[in-house]
């Protein structure tokens, strides 16, 4: 198996579009030779449709919606370059395999590439690494472990902003309902309620600015009483703009919600949990990220996990802000069922370290476990003290794995929208990633 990759690279490699984009040209062998890691999307593309082999074929195949979604986040594309790409770039256009048809839109594959769910990418990635594994260039010996996070594509949120959002998301909604339905009253207080956002922007004073609150919290309630107005009246539009009034029957709680956060924080002084804030009226999913004494961080958490080919084994993407210690056993449950082998070594820094985690590490089999920074009366479990410092230093490996990431693939903060889509995004991301260090070590085997 392994000298058939590796000779059929040989073989592609000898055509210029390949040498010269080795990445495409081993992705191109490894779809060919397994061509379930497409079947795989086929379900989430299709959801039960069925092709018919008759007519015109307007939309894309499975195979050619995988390939233009791999060739996207190789090449760090948005959807409109894409589009472009097939007909400016020849290998992009053999790798989707477009066999001299016109290029598709990039609406097309906006919509069929954003079915692609997370469970399946996962399924993906762990399949892709398994035909590492099967080719020798990972083993599983040794795991090591961080986390990182990943923003969600908001400004930075503040009381006196979130008002603002609802002010003028509520204008906008009322203004295209408007559009759609005969005599809606209603009236505009985005003017005065801008002047005053700024003026609290720039108001450092304790009581003006407890006064400047309490003027644009009287403007969002009358706000907030014209949404309602508008959402009881929904019966009497026979049905007209569903969408807009959807979104108004969504907007009403979230401005209750930000109406209340700012006036028991900026009013009454109080300390609001973080369970009870949202930090984004557009991707409630967000989650604030506290790490020690770093800054605070919008997004979601990333727990990763790599082992001596720099390959990440294992991502998880993780609701809240848990503890490292909390991801800890969960990631080698994952390694031992998903790749069916147990390390040797484990090596992680110090926010992964309890007396638990070591011992059920140990449980599993592993010999080696190693915590970079470890307190109190706990203790690295190791065969000698130099695998104890082998392993501390080759812990760090794992900061220029979560670099290269999110440099190469842009992902410091996410842009696509929605909590799925933010998951397949990271998803992607990482696939792409592993790609590219498969093709690094196959070219030094070549």
């Amino acid at each position: 198996m392994r000298m058939k990759l590796f000779e059929t690279l040989r073989l592609k490699f000898e055509r210029p579009d390949w040498s010269l984009n080795p990445e495409f040209g081993l992705m191109d062998t490894i779809l060919n030779e397994h061509p379930y890691l497409i079947e795989l999307a086929e379900d989430d593309v299709l959801q039960g449709s069925k092709r018919s082999d008759f007519g015109r074929q307007d939309m894309p195949s499975v195979e050619q919606i995988v390939r233009a979604a791999i060739y996207k986040e190789m090449k760090g594309l948005d959807y409109r370059e894409l589009e472009y790409a097939q007909s400016d770039s020849r290998i992009c256009e053999q790798f989707v395999k477009l066999d001299n048809r016109q290029p598709f839109s990039f609406q097309m594959f906006q919509k069929y590439i954003s079915k692609i769910s997370e469970d399946t990418l996962q399924k993906v990635l762990v399949q892709l690494n398994k035909i590492a594994i099967g080719e020798g260039l990972e083993d599983i010996k040794k795991l090591r472990q961080d986390s990182t996070v990943v923003e969600t594509n908001i400004h930075y949120p503040t009381n006196n902003s979130l008002v603002w959002d609802c002010i003028k998301e509520s204008h906008r909604l009322l203004t295209h309902l408007a559009g759609e339905v005969n005599k809606l009253d209603y009236r505009d207080y985005t003017k005065n309620a801008k002047k005053t956002f700024f003026k609290i922007n720039t108001t450092k004073s304790g009581d003006k600015r407890i006064d400047l609150f309490r003027k644009q919290l009287t403007t969002f309630t009358k706000c907030i009483n014209q949404v309602s107005n508008a959402v009881k009246k929904k019966s009497g539009y026979n049905s007209v703009a569903p969408a807009l009034i959807s979104s108004l029957e969504d907007l009403l709680p979230l401005m209750k919600q930000v109406y209340d956060m700012t006036q028991r924080r900026e009013i009454n002084g109080e300390i609001v949990p973080n369970d009870k804030k949202i930090f984004s009226i557009y991707e409630l999913h967000t989650d604030i990220i506290v790490k020690g004494s770093r800054e605070v961080q919008f997004g979601h958490k990333i727990n990763i996990s790599s082992g001596k080919s720099n390959l990440i084994l294992s991502c998880e993407i993780v609701s809240g802000n848990p503890k490292d210690t909390s991801l800890y056993q969960s990631t080698i449950d994952r390694i031992l069922t998903e790749y069916g082998r147990v390390p040797r070594d484990v090596s992680t820094d110090g926010g992964y370290a309890s007396k638990l985690n070591a011992e059920y590490a140990q449980s599993k089999g592993i010999v080696n476990i190693v915590f970079n920074k470890i307190v109190g009366s706990l203790k690295n479990i190791t065969s000698s003290k130099n695998m104890e410092t082998r392993l501390k230093k080759w812990r760090s490996g794992i900061e220029a794995v979560i670099s290269n990431l999110k440099r190469g693939y842009n992902i410091f903060r996410c842009n696509w929208k929605g909590e799925p889509h933010f998951r397949q995004k990271v998803l992607w991301s990482v696939i792409a990633y592993n790609i590219r260090v498969m093709t690094a070590i196959v070219l030094t085997k070549l």
